[in-house]
Formats: structure tokens, C-alpha cells, sequence
């Protein structure tokens, strides 16, 4: 190559000839070129070094934009390498990108290199970073969505779909005493002071005061468009589709949603020319989402919501199908969505409810069976413990089945004295309190239930108060297993399967058709004997207190026909609450 030789004339002295004088600028000693300068190049694109890339070529400036703008739409993390030089200092880049698991990208780009000023410098050319590359034009790489799936009911109808919502955002310049009055017909708690005091919480920074559906929007669309500082942003977000439904005890139904959008997203490379018009170089759909079917029956789950809505304080219920464990409902009240999803994960005393726990330890443990005459005394001291009945109620010497359907402290109590520290422990396991399951689409836990290891918490625990700790989703399951005759998995999707950390053998036979005959009695002649009118129902009642003096949680357990459920009303102060709560629901 003739270029490798610089000719240089020299003057030499008088009398001397001229001469002429060959200097070896590139041929021996200097590195090869356009190798080393190309070699350069890459390994500066390859460690993502966008100024020591730009600084390699003729026009850094240009270059260095170019860069920029390449990493910006498809990442700083491109393989590079010199797969060799061509005729006329020209050269051949290796490229690709890696935009996750089996979406990868590559291609050859072709460049040259020119000596300037002593130097070898890349020829700059957008094209040289990738032959879709031309001024004005850039390339970037998205994540791309499939037809979003639907969540149905256990019938085929839509629970949760995918809908568009705007989010209201307010800047610092917003004006909230003209924000609020506009929003106030959808969302009554929101006041121009909840929206500066929200707004106070994180200075200078955006908020976003609601998510407005799209019927939500419409009438005010315009007056808000018009307000100063107020941005409304459309969002795309999975929605249950009767807005009365919302609750938070849905976040795990949502989360599984999000899985599997997750898992069929595609992928896809586009050239973007300055008008915005896009082309598409690289990339594949991703598999189809599968919708969900849901466990839920919509009838049931919306009685149960409109048996709760009255209460003022937190208030849920919760269906399971004893032979299936399939989950029927889960309602709460506004109070309780507050609060978050207590349905599922809220630990509370069980109070009397917890006495089919009690009495399915003593009965295998052949303390007693249910026509054993047991003393039920209004207050009784067992061991250092002082225990009453409600109001101190006297039934004198009663059999067994007798002071369950009345729910005699006094008699638990005293039957729990002769029980191992482990049987209330073992006999809640064996009704699912206690255990903790994975099931996909919710987000559970049941109870604890502490070893007894002295004569005091034995009491305390046989009547549920103490250490003994239940959701109400964890008491709808020991309903549901007196029902079954053992614990069901429960289930929320079909085809997705529940695991539990602890299974262990369900309680005799005997027990649990003893237990079912005993809750009958409770609401034929007991403590619900208000709910006598409804057929084949089957129910214990429970208080539980809480606090030192702070009052008393309302429990009612039941099940009829393939339903078990749990009803719990917060500072309830008694029974009846959800005693009554359950006749609305049940009667529908």
C-alpha cells in the first residue's frame, strides 16, 4: 500500500546532491491500520464507553449524539468485536444485543478508517453501528404485550379485565381547592385539605390523587384538562369489572394476572424516523396469556358484600366448598378495606369458635364424649384462671353436646386442664388452622396455635383467647373440614394447584359427625338460634376480647348443603353481629 510510505525531501549542504529521501511511516515498526484503530473502536462500543467510542472516529460531536441515542434504545451492553478488514481500510463489525432469554439480535456493520494528523481515525458514519442507521433515524427495543387475558367467575362471567384508567396528577402549581370539588362526586373523601396535606408529604414532587376510570372521567374530563398544573395520564391496569367488588383480599388474583402477562410478553427492534413512523427490524410475539377461571360465585360473593355493607366497623366473610376447597367468597366491607385484606391475612382471637378445636382434642382424646353430663357453673376458677360464661350463665350439669350448643366456657376450660400441652395444637392442624398454604391467587395465612406447656394457657386457649390466633379465612377452612371430614386444599384458579407446609391425618371420623351434630344443635336450640329458620345449617358462635378492656370481636362459623363459611365483625362486642350478618347473607 503506497500510503504506509511518506516521501520527504531533505536540503543537504552545498555542493551536495539533492536526494531523496524515503521514510517508513506504517510499513515496519507502526501497527497495522485499519486493525488496531477498528479493534479501538469496538472495545470501546463493547465496555459501553460512549466518549471514548466517539473520541475513535472524524467527527466526535456527531458520533458521540449517535452513541448516546444507540444505548438509550436498545441498552449499553452490546457484544462487539473486529470481524475483519476489507480492501481500502475498510472493516467489518460484529454486533449483537441480548434483550433477555432468547432475544438476541445480531448483525454486520461494515466502516473505514482514515489517517488524520498523524492518527488513524473511523471514518464516522451512523452506519457503522448499524447498517439501519442513518441520519435523523434511531433504533430502539420494547417489551410488547399480547391480548391481555381475562379473569372470569366459576360461571364464565368477567371478574377482572384489563381497562384503561387516568391517573389525575397534580403538580406543585396545582390549585387542590379547584382539584377536589371536581373529584368529590366519585371519591367523597377527597377535600382540598387531604389533597395538600398529600401533597405536603412529598414537597416538589407529582401526586397522583386518583385513578379515574373511563365513565368516571368523561364528565369531567374538560374542567380538568382546563386547570393549571393538572396532568391526566391513561394507564392501562386490570380492573374488577363491578367496581363494588374492589378489595384488596384480590392482590394475589391480581399478581398472578401480572405473571402471566409477564411470561407471554414479546419483543421487538424498530428503526424510528424523526416523524415518528417506526418499521420493525427484529423481534417476536411472545405465547398467548391464558385467561383465569376463578372459583368465585358471583351471586354469592355479592350477597356477601351486601350483608356486610351496612356495618361500621371492619366486617368479612369468607366461602369455602368443603369437598372441593374450591373458594366461593371472599367479601369485605368498606371498613375493612381499609384496613387491607384482614379476610385473609388479619390474626385475631377466635374466641368460641375455637371451641370445635376443644372439643374434637377431648373427644380424641376420650375425655368425654357428647353425651357425657360435664358441670357448666357461670364462673369457675381452674387453676389460677377465673373463667365465666357470657353474663355468667348457669346451666348446671348438662351433657357435653349441651354446653357446645351454649358455649360453656367453664366446661372447656375445665376439659382442656386433662389435655396434652400439643392437642389443641394437633387438632387445630388437623382442621387446617395452623398450616400455611400456597395458593396460587391468594394471599394467605391461617392461625397460630401454640403448644399449651402450663394449666393457664390450656384454659385460655380452649376457648380460644390467650395466644391462639385465627384469620377468618383460617376458621372457614376448620368449617369447612368439620363439614368434609378433613381439610380441603383450598383452591381459587382452576388448574392451579395448592400446596400446604404441613398435611397431617384429619381427625376420626367419629369427631367430625359428632362436631356437625353439635353445630346443629347450636343453631336449632344454642347460641344462633336466630338463623333455626334456615335448613340443614350447622354454625358456632364466638366473642373474642382483645385488649386490656378494649371490648370484643364477633365470630359465626357454619356450613350448609357444599358451603362452609366464616363470618367476622370487628369491636363487634358479641356474636350477634355476625350471627345476623350471615341470616342476610345466607337468606339472601
Amino acid at each position: 500500500m503506497i500510503d504506509c510510505v511518506r516521501i520527504r525531501r531533505q536540503w543537504v549542504p552545498a555542493g551536495v546532491a539533492l536526494a531523496l529521501v524515503l521514510a517508513a511511516t506504517g510499513c515496519g515498526s507502526g501497527p497495522d491500520q485499519p486493525e488496531t484503530v477498528a479493534a479501538e473502536f469496538a472495545s470501546a462500543l463493547d465496555a459501553g464507553d460512549v466518549q471514548a467510542a466517539a473520541a475513535l472516529t472524524t467527527d466526535p460531536q456527531s458520533a458521540a449524539t449517535a452513541i448516546t441515542g444507540l444505548f438509550d434504545g436498545l441498552g449499553d451492553d452490546p457484544a462487539v468485536a473486529v470481524a475483519g478488514t476489507g480492501d481500502g481500510d475498510t472493516f467489518d463489525l460484529d454486533v449483537s444485543w441480548n434483550f433477555g432469554e432468547g432475544r438476541d439480535w445480531a448483525y454486520r456493520t461494515t466502516g473505514s478508517a482514515v489517517e488524520e494528523a498523524d492518527s488513524w481515525r473511523v471514518r464516522w458514519d451512523p452506519a457503522v453501528l448499524s447498517p439501519a442507521l442513518t441520519d435523523g433515524a434511531s433504533l430502539r427495543a420494547l417489551t410488547t404485550a399480547g391480548t391481555p387475558p381475562t379473569v372470569y367467575d366459576r360461571s364464565g362471567g368477567t371478574l377482572f379485565s384489563e381497562q384503561v384508567v387516568t391517573l389525575v396528577d397534580l403538580d406543585a402549581s396545582a390549585d387542590p381547592a379547584a382539584v377536589a370539588p371536581l373529584l368529590a362526586p366519585v371519591a367523597p373523601t377527597i377535600t382540598a385539605e387531604s389533597l395538600a396535606a398529600d401533597r405536603a408529604k412529598a414537597p416538589g414532587q407529582s401526586l397522583t390523587a386518583i385513578a379515574l376510570r373511563e365513565e368516571d372521567l368523561a364528565p369531567i374530563e374538560q374542567q380538568l384538562t382546563a386547570l393549571p398544573g393538572v396532568a391526566l395520564v391513561p394507564q392501562s391496569r386490570l380492573l374488577v369489572a363491578d367496581r363494588a367488588l374492589a378489595s384488596p383480599v384480590w392482590s394475589g388474583l391480581v399478581e398472578l394476572w401480572e405473571e402471566g402477562q409477564a411470561r407471554s410478553a414479546g419483543w421487538v427492534v424498530q428503526r424510528v424516523e424523526s416523524d415518528g413512523t417506526a418499521e420493525q427490524l427484529a423481534g417476536e410475539a411472545g405465547p398467548v396469556a391464558p385467561d383465569l377461571t376463578t372459583t368465585i360465585d358471583l351471586d354469592l360473593q355479592t350477597r356477601a358484600e351486601t350483608a356486610l355493607a351496612s356495618l361500621d366497623t371492619p366486617a368479612v366473610i369468607v366461602g369455602i366448598e368443603p369437598s372441593t376447597g374450591a373458594v366461593r367468597a371472599v367479601a369485605q366491607n368498606a371498613a375493612a378495606d381499609s384496613e387491607g385484606p384482614i379476610a385473609l391475612t388479619g390474626l385475631y382471637p377466635p374466641g368460641s369458635t375455637f371451641k370445635a378445636v376443644t372439643t374434637s382434642a377431648a373427644l380424641q382424646a376420650g375425655l368425654a364424649d357428647p353425651d357425657t353430663v360435664l358441670p357448666c357453673p357461670g364462673v369457675a376458677t381452674i387453676g389460677d384462671r377465673t373463667i365465666p360464661n357470657d353474663e355468667s350463665f348457669d346451666l348446671g350439669a348438662v351433657p357435653l353436646h349441651t354446653a357446645f350448643a351454649f358455649s360453656c366456657n367453664t366446661t372447656m376450660g375445665q376439659l382442656a386442664m386433662d389435655l396434652s400441652s400439643t392437642a389443641l395444637r394437633d387438632a387445630a392442624l388437623q382442621f387446617g388452622l395452623g398450616a400455611d398454604y400456597i395458593t396460587p391467587g391468594l394471599v394467605t395465612v391461617t392461625g397460630s396455635v401454640p403448644e399449651t406447656n402450663t394449666p393457664t394457657a390450656r384454659v385460655e386457649s380452649a376457648i380460644g383467647q390467650g395466644e391462639v390466633t385465627a384469620t377468618p379465612f383460617g376458621m372457614a377452612l376448620v368449617a369447612a373440614a368439620v363439614a368434609n371430614g378433613s381439610a380441603p386444599l383450598p383452591v381459587l384458579v382452576d388448574g392451579r394447584e395448592t400446596t400446604v407446609d404441613e398435611q397431617v391425618d384429619p381427625a376420626p371420623r367419629a369427631v367430625t359427625d359428632a362436631l356437625r351434630t353439635m353445630m346443629r344443635e347450636t343453631v336449632t336450640e344454642g347460641t344462633a338460634s336466630l338463623l333455626q329458620d334456615i335448613p340443614d345449617l350447622t354454625g358456632k358462635t364466638g366473642t373474642a376480647e382483645y385488649g386490656l378492656n378494649d371490648g370484643a370481636h364477633g365470630w359465626f362459623i357454619g356450613s350448609r348443603d357444599n358451603l362452609a363459611f366464616a363470618v367476622f365483625v370487628a369491636g363487634a362486642n358479641g356474636s350477634a353481629p355476625a350471627v345476623e350478618a350471615a341470616g342476610r347473607w345466607l337468606r339472601g
